[in-house]
């Protein structure tokens, strides 16, 4: 199983795996999300070169951005193709300006902003059996559709392990009974960190 990680500091909540990285470092990315979001409404780039060895490492990365206790907006890559600091940075101006499900963030809004990091491991084929509510994030193909949940979501809304293949199959634009039907079933971790409260 993979137990809820612990951490005291104020407004900083963190879930899913036993965290290997350090409150330091946790912080360091949140910030780092708000100063890339800032920069590019500022129209100026910033340096995505780590400041440590271990924030070089590559990893997927998925950034969700709340406002005022409302989603705002979730960007993410999957595979780990660059490293964690590089990709928060693209993935927290994804989520501030192209979720195509809400209009850019504007620079009053930028300022409240409340930031939520997913950092993964590498997806892995698992049989439907082995796939684990809060411990596992699921990631369903076939052929060109490609549907994808991270472990928190089956938390939030009390889901079984059927219910998440099926939502994720959904999420795919695949029937739900599409993990039975031969759809390739991957399951990666998450150690998530933010700033929300409630």
């Amino acid at each position: 199983m993979c137990p809820p990680s612990e951490d005291s500091s104020p407004r900083l909540t963190v879930s899913a795996l036993s965290s290997p990285f350090s409150p330091t470092q946790r912080r360091l990315l949140l910030q780092l999300a708000h100063q890339s979001i800032m920069a590019a409404l500022d129209h100026r780039e910033l340096s995505a070169v780590p400041p440590d060895p271990y924030l070089a490492k590559p990893r997927g990365v998925f950034t969700t951005l709340y406002y005022r206790d409302s989603l705002r907006g979730c960007v993410g890559y999957v595979l780990p193709t660059t490293s964690v600091y590089r990709n928060v940075i693209e993935t927290a101006r994804g989520a501030a300006f192209d979720d195509p499900r809400f209009a850019p963030v504007t620079r009053d809004e930028a300022v409240e902003l409340e930031v939520s990091l997913s950092i993964l491991s590498p997806p892995k084929p698992v049989h439907p059996e082995a796939v684990e509510v809060g411990c596992h994030g699921l990631l369903i193909r076939q052929g060109t559709n490609r549907g994808l949940l991270l472990p928190q979501v089956p938390v939030e809304h009390q889901w079984d392990r059927i219910t998440f293949l099926e939502q994720t199959c959904k999420k795919a634009g695949l029937p739900p009974d599409a993990w039975q039907r031969g759809a390739q079933i991957e399951v990666f971790t998450a150690e998530v960190f933010g700033e929300r409260t409630g």
